[in-house]
């Protein structure tokens, strides 16, 4: 993995590991990197991603498995659809079972980003 000075890049970078089927929170992603306290600059750049195919931002949840970014996807259930066709369970625009299949990166990617 590249290692690079760009916070959104970092951000992408956490984001392209989570695995299929799974989620995580905008501020897991945060504490990661380093910056505990950045939770809504991963939401822009969840946000910021949108044209980038590679970045899975529909993976990134708030912190209690709510589809808080689900707006900025086009379409109203978008995020969602993706979310459940990975497998994951989505009601009333939340993810159940969210401790089940929550991915924590510190635990689980290099710690080279």
């Amino acid at each position: 993995m590249k290692k690079s000075d760009n916070f959104f890049e970092k951000v992408y970078e956490v984001a392209r590991q989570i695995p299929y089927g799974r989620v995580t929170s905008y501020g897991a992603i945060a504490k990661y990197l380093g910056a505990a306290r950045s939770a809504r600059m991963v939401g822009w750049a969840m946000n910021a991603s949108g044209g980038d195919d590679t970045v899975p931002a529909h993976r990134v949840v708030n912190r209690n498995g709510l589809l808080s970014g689900k707006h900025h996807f086009q379409g109203t259930n978008l995020m969602q659809q993706l979310l459940e066709n990975e497998g994951v369970k989505v009601k009333n625009n939340k993810v159940e079972d969210f401790e089940s299949i929550f991915w924590n990166p510190s635990g689980n990617i290099d710690q080279n980003l």
